[in-house]
């Protein structure tokens, strides 16, 4: 097909048209040119198709689909080959219930434990990101869905999600934030790419004409299209003129509207236009029109799939005495109300609708174990410990050899839309272990969370093993890995440090105003615990297994590095090993050392294997701000194999003869960054690495004028008392919900939400005329705001 004949063929409309959503999730179909309607969906870890009245949070229940384990559990099992199984069986259920594109996989970096979305991105490293997210996408797409990698770029936080701006140095942004995607890129060929809500330097994503033209499109050879987040269109016609393409949901005529004004008032030229709808038909009309049902053939696989995946991504923190794997006929007590009621899966817009749901006290009498009974010990979404439950859960571990214990968080501490309050385990939960120790010194802790958090209860537990949010058919993986039929062979995808103020960020996340600094730069993770000596719980890269394996005889060539593996234990088992690449240099700062390859290698016990390791592109590059590219600076690398950041096992050296001229050092102009003291960095060091001053936020009180791109809760700062008493109406319901413990993710979505995405998200019936008129309101003009409102709301109707 003539793509630029047919894009010459449209009227203005038809293309102002497919630039924007017909409705919720559909694009508009232009039907006298066969240019059908796509579906979109969320899909990071299972479809999530809304039928009848639809909503972006989850709120509104969805076609059943199978809850596969969520990305932030699937990293642990750094097993490629499994995560394309995900993505082929998410694409097959795409299919079955006619989605055209999944809205997925994740692959924002978590900077910091407290991301309030952490359990839907895959890791704190880019590599093990970027790594897994394009096997995700190999698989969507090898059944003719298209994937969606998001949320591109720097998205690192919830709170003020849609107004925030990342303020992040280009060498930091190049090597930790966008690595992951270009990996995903390159590898994958995505046909989809969703920008991020926040600002990148000033600047929206949706509207970025440096990632989006300059880095996705030309840099990496990106070929598909451009959708905003849901919402997160701030200047349509400027999106369009960047490199945008799909402005989602519905605006109704608006968005249309607004693209035609722009042409026909020049500030769009049709040469643009049409390279937007050129490029954007280029990928829809190649799609393949298929269908498929969703037998229950095809259920039960996948359900197994599910569990397969849960098994491979449980990570054994600890194990003394080798008290896993469980004995046969071993007296066993289920404690926790996590047991019964599992939690599996984060909330908000990636919520699954299961084909089933397996919990651990449905299925423990098909294991061989002598089960003796259950206690709910707490109430989950509460910190309140009850006495009642307590005392129950007490005499039944008194009964038991060994008890399961299954704890972690709860939606009230992790939820998109915000940010995670608190570090540790819910006081019910920790004052229910320090009473069942006193009475049973065999506890079994079985976690649940999509991020890390306080494990210094540690202590108190014989074993730990976590399943992260581990899918539907998390509790019978569980309990197969706790009685033995399979080793555990997860490895941690972040680092669990000892307390929250270990953290590189500590009291500074989330930022709270309009712009975050990413003051850590490259220091994310296991980078900055490394570089500023900071000791950790558990490292980056750390799994037990019930075997051992031995590493010898490494050899270095040209293209990587190989080693014997050998399974000197009793069990068969898989292992993980890890290359990490460092460099001591007197030009740059640089990370101790940083994860550049890896491999899950199969052993049977006894049995030895040789493991190679490739170098690739990313292996010895750093990013130099001076030649604006990637550059390899010359100089002895030591190359290393690890069973965890911390835990090495081999090491050799190679040199490079690099491809950057030699430089004066650094060391002068960033002394804290080479010295590893983050923490300490001052302003004007930042703004040095930065290149310009940061954004100076308001006094907090001030009551102000507020603008399109202020967010509902500003309102608290407005001139307007009936603003401001709206804002705290908004504010009490907001914690009304928090007490509950279950997060009401609407208020919390208007919360962070800015005035333009009002009628951004309305479908049409309320455009940008009539929000001018509400801030109109909002800055103390009642009543010519309300003129306003109404002339702009009676225009409106005209133009629908």
């Amino acid at each position: 097909m003539d793509i630029k004949l047919l894009t010459r063929t449209l009227t203005l409309k038809e293309k102002a048209l497919l630039l924007s959503g017909k409705n919720n999730w559909e694009t508009h179909e232009i039907a006298r040119m066969n240019i059908p309607s796509f579906f979109l969906s969320d899909g990071p870890h299972g479809l999530r198709k809304q039928e009848g009245k639809a909503d972006h949070l989850g709120l509104n229940e969805s076609r059943k689909s199978t809850c596969f384990p969520t990305a932030a559990t699937i990293a642990n099992s750094w097993d490629e080959t499994l995560a394309r199984k995900i993505g082929e069986a998410i694409g097959e259920e795409a299919i079955s219930q006619d989605v055209d594109v999944v809205l997925g996989p994740g692959l924002n970096i978590k900077r910091d434990p407290r991301g309030g979305r952490n359990f839907e991105y895959f890791s704190e490293d880019p590599y093990l990101a970027g790594k897994m997210a394009a096997s995700y996408i190999k698989g969507i797409q090898a059944t003719g869905t298209f994937a969606c990698p998001k949320h591109f770029a720097a998205n690192s936080q919830e709170t003020r999600r849609m107004a925030s701006d990342s303020e992040v140095d280009l060498r930091s942004l190049r090597e930790i934030y966008l690595t992951g995607f270009e990996i995903a890129v390159k590898e994958a060929h995505p046909k989809a790419m969703m920008s991020a809500y926040n600002k990148v330097n000033g600047v929206y994503a949706n509207e970025n004409a440096f990632l989006l033209r300059d880095v996705l499109k030309q840099e990496w050879g990106f070929d598909g299209f451009v959708v905003s987040d849901w919402g997160g269109s701030n200047d349509h016609v400027l999106g369009v003129q960047n490199g945008s393409h799909l402005e989602m949901p519905s605006t109704g005529a608006a968005g249309a509207n607004e693209i035609i004004q722009a042409i026909q008032n020049g500030e769009l030229s049709e040469q643009v236009l049409d390279e937007r709808i050129s490029e954007l038909l280029t990928v829809l009309l190649s799609k393949e029109t298929k269908s498929g049902s969703f037998s229950s053939e095809k259920e039960s696989e996948h359900h197994q799939l599910a569990k397969e995946a849960a098994l491979k991504s449980a990570v054994l923190l600890k194990n003394e005495a080798a008290i896993l794997p469980l004995k046969k006929g071993t007296k066993v007590a289920l404690i926790g109300e996590f047991a019964k009621k599992p939690r599996y899966q984060g909330a908000g817009s990636s919520l699954v609708n299961p084909t089933r749901l397996e919990a651990a006290t449905d299925i423990i009498r098909d294991y061989p174990v002598e089960f003796v009974g259950f206690e709910t010990g707490y109430k989950t979404n509460s910190l309140a410990t009850k006495p009642e439950l307590l005392k129950e859960a007490v005499e039944l571990a008194k009964k038991a050899d060994v008890v399961l214990l299954y704890l972690g968080l709860d939606e009230s501490s992790e939820s998109e839309g915000m940010d995670r309050t608190q570090f540790t385990l819910p006081q019910n939960q920790l004052e229910l272990i320090h009473a069942l120790k006193q009475v049973n010194s065999n506890l079994i802790g079985i976690l649940a969370g999509g991020s890390s958090f306080d494990l210094s209860f540690d202590t108190d537990l014989k074993a730990i093993l976590t399943g992260y949010l581990s899918g539907q058919a998390g509790a019978s993986a569980l309990l197969d890995l706790l009685t033995g039929k399979a080793s555990p062979s997860g490895k941690l995808n972040e680092t669990y440090p000892f307390r929250l103020e270990d953290t590189a960020l500590g009291d500074h996340f989330p930022a709270k105003g309009k712009a975050s600094q990413y003051f850590e730069a490259l220091f994310v993770g296991y980078r900055y615990y490394q570089a500023a000596s900071v000791p950790v719980k558990y490292p980056f890269g750390f799994g037990l297994s019930y075997s051992k394996f031995a590493y010898s005889d490494i050899e270095l060539s040209e293209t990587g590095v190989s080693f014997q593996l050998t399974n000197t234990g009793q069990f068969d088992a898989e292992e993980i090993s890890q290359l990490y690449v460092s460099m001591e240099s007197g030009q740059n700062f640089r990370p101790k050392r940083e994860l550049k390859a890896f491999a899950k290698t199969f052993l049977k016990r006894g049995e030895s294997q040789t493991v190679f390791l490739p170098f690739d592109e990313y292996t010895f590059r750093y990013f130099d701000t001076e030649t604006n590219q990637f550059e390899i600076e010359p100089g002895h690398y030591k190359v290393e194999i690890g069973t965890s950041s911390e835990a090495i096992e081999l090491s050799t050296t190679v040199e490079q003869k690099g491809t950057a001229a030699k430089k004066k050092s650094q060391v002068e102009k960033f002394p804290h960054y080479f010295s590893g003291q983050m923490k300490q960095v001052p302003l004007a060091e930042f703004e040095a690495l930065l290149g310009r001053e940061v954004t100076k936020e308001e006094a907090t009180l001030t009551r102000r004028p507020l603008l399109e791109n202020d967010t509902i809760g500003d309102m608290q700062f407005a001139k307007s008392a009936l603003a401001r008493l709206a804002y705290h109406i908004l504010e009490q319901k907001k914690q009304r919900s928090e007490k509950k413990g279950k997060p009401n993710l609407n208020v919390l979505f208007i919360y962070n939400m800015p005035f333009r995405a009002i009628y951004k998200m309305t479908a049409g019936k309320i455009d940008r005329e009539m929000v001018q008129g509400i801030l109109t309101i909002v800055n103390g003009s009642f009543w010519k705001g309300l003129r306003s409102v109404l002339k702009a709301r009676r225009n409106c109707k005209k133009n629908q």
